[in-house]
């Protein structure tokens, strides 16, 4: 059979794989760093070499960032159409102290491939193009027709991406989109995500003093910015872990009974939570369950806060400005740009006297809800199962993918979001992994899909 036959071939080729990934894992594509804008090219030229490699019709194409690359398979009218989307860019690496190897010198070490970009999204990417080689190498035509669109922009929210798919809907248009950016439920059990958590990620910077001032000299007798962004994020949150921004949760879609039971059914413990993250104890929004809140309850969180000296030693000084960042995880049906505008209110309502305070909104994605009984998702769910070897299960993810809402509107299409990786993955902090077992089974699953999507 032609799935026996490509499923032998990845087999295979399996280390020629990897030592391709890890090439383009050296790639240093962090797409909110000026500093590595050649390299970000760089990593845009690789896939888009893999991808005519591949003999698809390959466009590589800016909108004013960083390079998108579109391909395309020979498009037969009698056979369905999938649309893979990933991004190769990538996160800044710091703290570079707490990384074990350099994070663009990728290595493999106890059955995990370690680099940045290696579960986000780089590995997870790979896994469709080698599915998509394993066909055309041997010369077996392709069950579906294939279309890529990979990003540069993901990480630092750059527009390309969205100004593309507003533009170019016709050229997009598809059966099924098809993302893995997501994880599985756990280190044996594969899963589908069917719901995505949008975000509105806000700045709040507060200003005092036309410059630094001595402490001392003038310590008790101006408001000092950073005790009252201190203040300020002290009151985002009661001690309960609920947000205090007014109407908050006036559009939240409550889980219904079946989605809780479902939920407890996968018997995540706190014991699971502790030992992924190494806090001492769980924490959240009371009368929920932590998966619930992980899942499908909105969160408010300091992402980062930045104000004086930092450096060894002492230096005496009232910062003349402060800033914290914050990121608001929304669910089904927030409005992005409603609870910016309503933080914003809020939190200039709050601001310390003696103070100035500028909210600024950076960016905003819509929460998804992906219906599970589609055509597509049972296609999906079967992959997984021949791909892992172990029956998947649904999830919800806490994190974003922003592009989702905007091919559901545009294309008009059923998103499968397939994902690969591990919530155990580090992404975004040091140490990223990818566990080389899933990026193999990833191969399979891809390949077992194409079969099954027609």
């Amino acid at each position: 059979m032609t799935t026996d036959r490509v499923l032998a071939y990845l087999a295979a080729n399996q280390d020629r794989h990897l030592k391709q990934l890890l090439e383009w894992l050296r790639m240093p594509s962090i797409s909110s760093q000026r500093k590595h804008r050649a390299d970000v090219v760089r990593a845009a030229r690789f896939v888009a070499d893999e991808l005519r490699d591949l003999g698809l019709t390959v466009d590589v194409c800016r909108r004013g960032g960083h390079p998108l690359v579109y391909a395309e398979s020979e498009q037969r009218p009698d056979l369905k159409t999938l649309l893979f989307y990933g991004h190769y860019d990538v996160q800044p690496v710091d703290p570079l102290d707490q990384w074990t190897n350099p994070p663009f010198e990728p290595v493999i070490e106890d059955g995990k491939i370690r680099a940045r970009g290696a579960s986000d999204d780089k590995g997870q990417v790979y896994c469709h193009l080698k599915a998509v080689e394993a066909y055309v190498k041997q010369g077996l035509a392709l069950p579906v027709n294939v279309k890529f669109i990979i990003e540069g922009e993901e990480e630092c929210g750059g527009r390309s991406i969205y100004d593309y798919t507003e533009a170019n809907a016709d050229r997009l248009a598809c059966d099924a989109v098809v993302i893995s950016d997501t994880t599985l439920y756990n280190e044996t059990t594969p899963a589908i995500c069917y719901s995505l958590k949008g975000i509105a990620f806000m700045e709040i910077h507060v200003r005092g003093p036309a410059a630094d001032l001595h402490s001392g000299s003038y310590g008790g007798t101006v408001q000092n910015p950073a005790n009252a962004i201190c203040e300020i994020v002290a009151q985002l949150k009661d001690r309960d872990g609920r947000c205090r921004v007014p109407g908050f949760y006036d559009d939240v879609v409550e889980l219904d009974a079946a989605e809780r039971a479902a939920f407890a059914s996968l018997n995540y413990t706190d014991e699971v939570l502790r030992r992924e993250t190494g806090v001492p104890g769980a924490f959240g929004e009371a009368g929920y369950t932590t998966l619930e809140r992980m899942w499908a309850r909105p969160t408010c969180d300091v992402n980062g806060i930045t104000s004086g000296y930092g450096g060894e030693g002492a230096k005496t000084i009232i910062p003349a400005s402060a800033v914290a960042k914050v990121s608001m995880r929304l669910v089904p049906n927030q409005d992005p740009a409603k609870i910016a505008r309503a933080f914003a209110a809020y939190v200039e309502a709050i601001c310390p006297t003696g103070v100035s305070c500028e909210v600024v909104n950076l960016h905003n994605a819509a929460p998804v809800l992906v219906p599970r009984d589609s055509a597509m998702v049972q296609a999906g769910l079967h992959a997984l199962e021949v791909g892992f070897g172990a029956r998947p299960v649904f999830i919800r993810e806490g994190g974003s993918i922003p592009i989702v809402g905007t091919f559901q509107q545009y294309l008009k299409a059923p998103v499968l979001l397939l994902g690969y990786g591990l919530s155990t993955d580090n992404i975004h902090s040091p140490n990223e992994s990818f566990h080389v077992r899933n990026f193999v089974c990833g191969c399979r699953t891809t390949a077992v899909l194409l079969a099954n999507a027609g």
